[in-house]
């Protein structure tokens, strides 16, 4: 199957608002790499609410935070070296794999934190060197937004959004 079509079958998964429980393993990582999802439907609160997360959720954005927050300087000031940026990507990836795997959120839930997903997934091919036109910096970016954006979106207690992103 091409990349397009995993794609297109991420967003379809996440349009029905599937739930990860049932989804498996298979997409953990279409989930994760799941692009055109953010382009069909936009992230949003539930009726000028947080949504309700769970506690596998939240203990996987806790530990992508504590991943990626810390290096962000370094990335800033041109740091890190490639390899770097591939063992963070691939660090996030499994936290990805794992929120997949553990969390079960109600079906409208999921399908919102299957658009976090997608831009974490965008973040973390650029980081590992997988979009020629986008660097791994900005990748890493792209992955400290997309955590700030859970932060926004989903009820978290004590969850500190990543300061100083440009």
């Amino acid at each position: 199957m091409t990349r397009k079509t995993w794609h297109r079958i991420a967003s379809a998964l996440a349009a029905a608002g599937l739930s990860a429980s049932l989804a498996g393993p298979a997409l953990a990582q279409t989930a994760a790499h799941s692009h055109d999802a953010a382009a069909s439907h936009k992230l949003s609160l539930n009726q000028g609410h947080k949504w309700a997360s769970d506690e596998p959720l939240r203990k996987g954005m806790d530990r992508i935070r504590a991943v990626v927050a810390p290096r962000l300087k370094e990335a800033h000031a041109g740091k890190l070296t490639t390899q770097q940026y591939r063992e963070l990507a691939t660090q996030v990836e499994t936290e990805v794999a794992s929120i997949v795997a553990t969390c079960k959120l109600e079906p409208k839930a999921d399908a919102m934190l299957h658009l976090v997903i997608a831009d974490l997934g965008e973040g973390t091919d650029e980081m590992a060197g997988k979009n020629a036109k986008r660097s791994p910096a900005q990748g890493l970016v792209k992955v400290a937004l997309a955590v700030n954006q859970y932060g926004k979106h989903f009820e978290h207690p004590g969850f500190k959004p990543i300061p100083n992103l440009h």
